[in-house]
């Protein structure tokens, strides 16, 4: 359960707009690849600083989590995630970009509790309406 909470934190963190939050979810050295929906990759805190670059050019968006596969190895963990992530697209046209895709994360227990070490999306569909 820590882990699906984990999990939830980092999309309400995102769609809360409170980067800050992220080092509670993320490792310091922890690897993050959006690049197969056209983000970036790189250690958390670049990708922190351009999320928060990034994401306020959206007026609104929300992160839908389900079918979640947790997998616990003693102090490592992996999981599965989907994501349904709606973003209305900056302008006047009231345009939708709807994403589909899945999270493969990795973890690791720390003494402050579970924390990402590793994060991959896996595009299963993009679309503007």
């Amino acid at each position: 359960m820590e882990i699906q909470q984990l999990l939830v934190d980092y999309s309400t963190a995102i769609d809360n707009r409170r980067f800050d939050d992220l080092d509670k979810v993320f490792t310091p050295d922890a690897y993050i690849d959006y690049r197969a929906l056209g983000g970036i990759d790189g250690q958390f805190p670049e990708v922190k600083k351009w999320l928060s670059e990034v994401l306020p050019t959206f007026p609104v968006y929300a992160h839908m989590l389900g079918n979640f596969s947790v997998r616990v190895d003693g102090d490592t963990a992996s999981s599965r995630v989907i994501c349904f992530n709606p973003m209305v697209l900056p302008g006047d046209n009231d345009q939708i970009l709807f994403c589909g895709l899945w999270y493969d994360d990795e973890f690791v227990r720390t003494p402050e509790g579970w924390r990402m070490t590793k994060r991959v999306e896996t595009k299963i569909y993009q679309k503007v309406q």
